[in-house]
C-alpha cells in the first residue's frame, strides 16, 4: 500500500469518526427525574407521618418469661377493679403484671399507678392465653400455670386483692394535684365549721335506671334508702357534713333533705370531671354509697364506716349468677335492704 493510499484510508476513517452524531435517546434522563420524584414525595410523606407519631412510639418491649395481662373494658370502676385483680393475681402467682396503654391512660390521670405498659400486644409473637375470671376469688387462681395470660371480665371483688390493701391503696395514691383541689373543696364546704366528719354521698343513675329495671329485675337508690343511710351517720356522729356526688345531681336536689344545712352538692368544680368526684370521695372520712363499682372504690380507698345499698334485685335475678353480695361487700360495710316493691307490684 502505498503512502497515497494510507493517507486517504486515514482520511476517510477520520472523516467517518468526525461525522455530527445524532440526539442521544431520552429514556435514561427521564427515568432518572421520575425516580427522583417519586423517592422524595415517599421521604416527604413519611417524614411528616413520623413527625405526627411523635411521642407515640415507644421501643419494642421485652418481656419477662412470665407475663400477664388484663382486658381493659368499660370506665373508671372497672378498671380499677381490672388492674387490682391483675396486680393481685400476678403477685400471687409470681407472675410480672403488665396493663395497656388505654388503661395506663384511664387510671394515670388519677393515680401513681407502677405497673409497667404493654404496647402492641395483639402484635407481639406471644401465645396469650384467654382466661375469664369470675367476680370472686376461687382456689383455682391461686395456681395458673400457665406464662403469657390475658385476663378477661369485669373483676371488682375485694377477695381478690383485700391480702395486699396497703399496697393496691399505695398504687391508687391520688396525684398532689387532685389531692388538693378536693381537700381545697371540703375546706370551702366547711364555711370555718370546726369538728366536722365528712361524709361522701355517691348516688349512681344515669344508665343504671334503664339497665336495672330492664335487665337485671333490680332498683336503684331512691329517697327513702338515702334518708336511712343518712340518718346512720347524724345518729353516730354530732357534727357531720355530707357531700353528695352524682352523674344525676337534679335528682338529688329534689330528694335529698339538705334542710339541715348539712348537705353540699359538690357542683362547684371548675371544669367537673369523673376523677374530679372521685378524688374528692376519697378525701371523706366515711361513705355513703348506691351500687356500681365507682362507688365501690370510693369507699375502698377512702377507707373508714360505709352504708351500701343491699338486695336490689329480686331473689330470681341473673344478676345473682354472674355478682356475689358477699364478695362485692365487705363484711364490717353496713347495707341497707333496698324497697323492691315498685318490682313486685309490676310483677303482679
Amino acid at each position: 500500500m502505498n503512502a497515497c493510499t494510507h493517507a486517504g484510508m486515514e482520511k476517510h476513517l477520520c472523516s467517518a469518526y468526525d461525522m455530527p452524531r445524532g440526539p442521544e435517546p431520552a429514556f435514561p434522563i427521564l427515568h432518572f427525574v421520575a425516580f427522583f420524584f417519586v423517592a422524595s414525595s415517599i421521604f416527604y410523606l413519611e417524614w411528616q407521618n413520623l413527625r405526627k407519631l411523635q411521642g407515640l412510639w415507644a421501643p419494642p418491649i421485652q418481656l419477662p418469661p412470665s407475663s400477664w395481662t388484663v382486658n381493659t373494658q368499660g370506665r373508671l370502676g372497672n378498671q380499677m377493679g381490672q388492674y387490682a385483680t391483675l396486680y393481685a393475681l400476678a403477685k400471687l402467682n409470681g407472675k410480672q403484671a403488665l396493663i395497656s396503654p388505654k388503661m395506663q391512660r384511664t387510671l394515670g390521670r388519677l393515680f401513681r399507678i407502677t405497673l409497667p405498659v404493654l404496647r402492641d400486644r395483639a402484635a407481639l409473637p406471644v401465645p396469650w392465653l384467654p382466661y375469664l375470671l369470675d367476680d370472686w376469688m376461687r382456689d383455682d387462681y391461686r395456681h395458673i400455670p400457665w406464662n403469657y395470660v390475658f385476663f378477661t371480665g369485669y373483676p371488682c371483688s375485694w377477695t381478690f386483692f383485700h391480702h395486699v390493701r396497703d399496697e393496691i391503696l399505695r398504687e391508687f395514691s391520688l396525684h398532689a394535684g387532685l389531692r388538693d383541689e378536693a381537700q381545697a373543696f371540703l375546706h370551702r364546704a366547711r364555711r370555718g365549721r370546726r369538728g366536722l366528719t365528712f361524709v361522701g354521698v355517691h348516688v349512681r343513675r344515669g344508665d343504671y335506671l334503664r339497665t336495672m329495671s330492664e335487665v337485671w329485675e333490680g332498683v336503684v337508690a331512691d329517697k327513702a334508702y338515702l334518708e336511712r343511710a343518712l340518718a346512720w351517720f347524724r345518729a353516730r356522729y354530732a357534727r357531720v357534713l355530707f357531700v353528695v356526688v352524682s352523674d344525676g345531681m337534679a335528682w338529688c336536689r329534689r330528694n335529698v333533705d339538705a334542710s339541715r344545712g348539712d348537705v353540699v352538692f359538690a357542683e362547684g368544680w371548675r371544669r367537673r370531671s369523673a376523677e374530679k368526684d372521685f378524688a374528692l370521695l376519697t378525701q371523706c372520712n366515711h361513705t355513703v354509697m348506691t351500687i356500681g363499682t365507682f362507688g365501690f372504690w370510693a369507699a375502698y380507698v377512702a377507707g373508714g364506716r360505709t352504708v351500701y345499698l343491699a338486695n336490689y334485685t329480686l331473689p330470681s335475678s341473673k344478676f345473682l349468677l354472674v355478682f356475689r353480695p358477699d364478695a362485692a361487700f365487705l363484711p364490717e360495710w353496713v347495707g341497707i335492704p333496698a324497697d323492691l316493691s315498685p318490682l313486685l307490684r309490676n310483677a303482679t
